[in-house]
C-alpha cells in the first residue's frame, strides 16, 4: 500500500515506500524488446498510479507540489498521450475547484493510498488493477462542516512496453455511479429503457440554488428512524454488508445500498404483486424487486406508493433523504445517494456506493456535474 499526504504547504510522503533502482537496459531492451517484469517493476506500476491520483487530488487541495506523475518511477513512466490526458483532467479539476469555492467549499489536506490488486502481463501489455482510498479534510469555512469526506475506488491501468521501458498508456475506472471527487465527470449516454412503465409518477427536478427555502423535517419521533438509516449507511459505505448481494458489476450497487439503509430505518417491504408495474419493493434470496435495485424504478415506486415526496431544492434535504441525478439530462436517472449528515448552515452530505463514498457534500456533486438534472426526495 502506498500513501501520499497533501497539504497547502506542499506534498509529503505519509508512509515509506520502497525505493526502486532504475536498472540499466540491456542491449536487447534498448533495441525495443519487452523489458522483464520483476517484483520491482510491479511495485513501480503501483507507485506511478499513486503519483497520478495524488496529482489529481493535489489540484483540489490547492497544493503547489510538483507533478509527481511526470517523473519516471522505477523505469516506468507516463506515455506522451497519457500525459495529455492527465493534463486535461487537471485543467478540468481546476475548474471544479473554482466552482466549489463559489459554493463555499474547500479542502485543507488530502491523503491518497493505492493498493495493487492484480497484475497480468501478456507480451508487451500489462493490465494492472488497483484500489484507491482517498480522504480529504474539509476546510472550516462555515464552521459546521464534517471533519472529512472519503472514497474507495477501483481502476484498471494498461502499461505498454516501448523502447525498453514500460509506459502507462490507459487508465479507467471500473466503478459505476458518480465520478470520484478527484476525477472530472464525463457523463456517458444511458442505455435506453426497454419498455415504458404502465403508470408512474415522475419526480419533478429540484433546484440547486443556495440558500434554499426552509423545509424542516421531523427527525425524532417521526414515522421512520432516520438515525438508524444514517447509522447503517455510514457503517457499510466501504465494507459491504455480507447479508446482501452486490450489484456493482450489474449496473451499480447504489440503489441496492440505498434500499438497505431505508429498510434499516423502518421502511416495510412489499412483495405482493398487483396489476401495476413497479409496485413492489423487496429483497429476497430467490429474487429482488426492480424498485429495490433500479434507480428509475425506485423513483417510480416511491412516488406511486407515496413513500417519498419531492423537494423543490437539493439544499432542503435532511437526514435519510435521497438525491438522484441524471448526469447527462437524457431523462433517465443514473445514481442514488442518501443524506447522512447535514450541517447547521443547511448543507447536506451524501454517502453512497459506486464509487463507495462517505459524506460528500451536495456542493461537490453540483460542482462536478453543473449541468445535470437533480431530484431530491423527502423520505
Amino acid at each position: 500500500m502506498r500513501s501520499r499526504t497533501l497539504s497547502l504547504a506542499g506534498s509529503t510522503v505519509a508512509a515509506a515506500v520502497l525505493a526502486t533502482a532504475l536498472l540499466p537496459m540491456t542491449a536487447a531492451q534498448a533495441a525495443g524488446s519487452t523489458p522483464k517484469v520483476t517484483k520491482a517493476t510491479k511495485d513501480a506500476f503501483g507507485r506511478v498510479a499513486d503519483n497520478v491520483l495524488t496529482d489529481r487530488t493535489a489540484v483540489l487541495v490547492g497544493s503547489k507540489a510538483a507533478r509527481k506523475s511526470l517523473k519516471p518511477t522505477g523505469g516506468v513512466k507516463l506515455s506522451s498521450a497519457q500525459k495529455k490526458v492527465e493534463d486535461g483532467k487537471l485543467s478540468a479539476l481546476r475548474a471544479t475547484k473554482a466552482r466549489l469555492a463559489a459554493l463555499g467549499e474547500a479542502y485543507t489536506s488530502a491523503d491518497t493510498q493505492v493498493t495493487v490488486d492484480s497484475t497480468k502481463v501478456k507480451g508487451t501489455k500489462a493490465t494492472v488493477k488497483i484500489t484507491e482510498r482517498t480522504t480529504l479534510k474539509y476546510k472550516k469555512i462555515r464552521g459546521d462542516e464534517p471533519a472529512s469526506t472519503g472514497f474507495e475506488a477501483h481502476h484498471q491501468l494498461t502499461y505498454t512496453a516501448s523502447g525498453g521501458t514500460w509506459q502507462l498508456t490507459a487508465m479507467k475506472s471500473t466503478d459505476g455511479g458518480a465520478q470520484r471527487i478527484n476525477d472530472p465527470a464525463v457523463p456517458a449516454a444511458d442505455a435506453k429503457l426497454s419498455r415504458t412503465p404502465m403508470a408512474v409518477y415522475q419526480a419533478p427536478k429540484a433546484a440547486t440554488s443556495w440558500p434554499a427555502p426552509s423545509a424542516p423535517k421531523t427527525i425524532n419521533g417521526g414515522k421512520y428512524n432516520y438515525q438508524a438509516m444514517v447509522a447503517y449507511t455510514e457503517k457499510y459505505w466501504k465494507n459491504y454488508n455480507p447479508a446482501y448481494r452486490k450489484y456493482n458489476s450489474l449496473g451499480g450497487d447504489c440503489t441496492n445500498y440505498l434500499s438497505q439503509g431505508l429498510l434499516a430505518g423502518g421502511w416495510q417491504q412489499i412483495s405482493k404483486v398487483t396489476p401495476e408495474e413497479y409496485d413492489t419493493w423487496y429483497y429476497a434470496s430467490n429474487g429482488t424487486a426492480d424498485a429495490w435495485i433500479g434507480v428509475n424504478e425506485w423513483s417510480w415506486f416511491t412516488q406511486t406508493a407515496k413513500r417519498t415526496t419531492p423537494l423543490a431544492n437539493v439544499y432542503q434535504m435532511d437526514l435519510g433523504d435521497v438525491l438522484q441525478v441524471d448526469f447527462n439530462r437524457d431523462g433517465s436517472k443514473d445514481h442514488s445517494m442518501m443524506v447522512t449528515y447535514r450541517s447547521g448552515s443547511g448543507v447536506p452530505y451524501l454517502t453512497y456506493h459506486d464509487a463507495d463514498t462517505y459524506r460528500r457534500s451536495v456542493a461537490s456533486i453540483i460542482a462536478s456535474y453543473p449541468n445535470a438534472n437533480y431530484y431530491a426526495y423527502r423520505t
